[in-house]
């Protein structure tokens, strides 16, 4: 499985971004797929898991009712919508495949894309 994010970018704070992960492979239906961020000087940490199906979500809960992910298995496309960010929102953003976790963490990943750059002004 392969995974590629894009879609960060510069934005002001109360904005809103729409991050993208194309998967490919053979058996990327067979994943659950997560977004994970790092900020400089912090660890990786996780932001929101959807179902190999896309019938589950899971969120942090500093993001939820903000952020959205969503999953079109036809496109081989996860999404993650990011509303009202926040300066503290600002990070590199991960995809990740990995089977569905009630605790995801890095660790626990299988698969991982190249990070896209979010950054939010005050």
């Amino acid at each position: 499985v392969q995974l590629q994010a894009s879609g960060g970018g510069l934005v002001q704070a109360g904005g809103s971004l729409r991050l993208s992960c194309a998967l490919s492979g053979r058996h990327f239906s067979s994943y659950a797929v997560h977004w994970f961020r790092q900020a400089p000087g912090k660890e990786r940490e996780f932001v929101a898991q959807i179902s190999r199906n896309g019938d589950s979500t899971y969120y942090r809960d500093s993001v939820k009712g903000r952020f959205t992910i969503s999953r079109d298995n036809a496109e081989k496309m996860v999404y993650l919508q990011m509303n009202s960010l926040k300066p503290d929102d600002a990070a590199v953003y991960y995809c990740a495949a990995a089977p569905w976790s009630l605790r995801p963490h890095p660790g626990g990943m299988r698969y991982w894309g190249k990070g896209t750059q979010v950054t939010v002004s005050s």
